[in-house]
């Protein structure tokens, strides 16, 4: 029997990649997106399938929730990828943009994740597959909200997992390192506030060893086999890194301060 993926975020960057991948291998496909015009020629087919979604729209989520099922009469995986990044100094940051953030990367995750439990716990099967970042898991400067939001998805996550195993529903999280797409261009949302010029010297310093890291990464197809490995690998491992196993490996090793240490003389030179 044909399985079926959800995907959040999915005209672009990782989203695409990892539907594609998922197309290639057999699998049918509800690509979710803001807007169903972007998906292209590439989601095409009987066993592919557009549907508008904004994470920040309750509606939105109930209704390509039940037109997936209605259409495939089942989803077999969820993978929570929909995101952006909200960059630069926390002092210039503006509420909305906070709440924007929060709402994208948390709140919006949760509420598409919390629309598949009951399809998942009545099939007693199915995986969770959300997409979080090394900086899930350490920090870099510059991006203190972003990973507030990133922290709160590997929180949530892993404590998901106890509720959802005796269901037998999967919880996995994927925590990409650099990865070469639009996320340092069109996803991010750069926090300047006018008059605030006391950062200046700091951004100059760090912002272009952030740049150069997504230049030089490899592309998101990296991470969309890391995503597809985790959904179908059939065991109960919560974590995959995908360009970041060197970096975790380090943090884990080394003592807080001297981790930190390291950060700063590598991005605040």
């Amino acid at each position: 029997m044909t399985q079926t993926v959800f995907i959040t975020g999915a005209s672009s960057g990782i989203g695409r990649s990892t539907a594609q991948l998922f197309q290639e291998r057999g699998w049918n496909v509800a690509a979710t997106m803001r807007n169903p015009d972007q998906a292209g020629d590439w989601l095409k087919g009987d066993r592919a399938l557009a549907l508008r979604l904004d994470v920040t729209d309750a509606h939105s989520i109930r209704a390509a929730t039940e037109q997936a099922i209605a259409h495939f009469g089942a989803v077999d995986v969820l993978v929570n990828n929909a995101g952006y990044g909200a960059v630069g100094p926390f002092e210039a940051s503006t509420p909305e943009q906070v709440e924007r953030q929060i709402a994208t990367n948390v709140t919006g995750f949760m509420n598409v994740t919390r629309a598949f439990l009951p399809h998942f716990r009545e099939r007693r099967k199915d995986v969770i597959v959300s997409v979080s970042s090394v900086g899930g898991r350490i920090t870099f400067p510059l991006y203190s909200v972003y990973h507030a939001t990133k922290w709160a998805v590997e929180g949530f996550s892993e404590a998901l997992v106890y509720e959802l195993e005796p269901f037998g529903i999967r919880v996995k999280i994927i925590e990409p390192g650099p990865i070469k797409t639009d996320f340092y261009e069109r996803s991010q949302d750069v926090m300047t506030k006018p008059g605030l010029t006391a950062y200046d010297g700091f951004v100059a310093r760090a912002k272009p060893t952030l740049l150069k890291a997504g230049a030089e990464a490899p592309g998101p197809e990296i991470v969309a086999r890391t995503i597809y490995r985790a959904a179908t690998d059939g065991c109960h491992r919560l974590r995959y890194p995908a360009n970041s196993a060197s970096v975790l490996m380090l943090r884990r090793l080394l003592p807080t301060d001297v981790f930190m240490g390291v950060v700063k003389r590598l991005f605040i030179k």
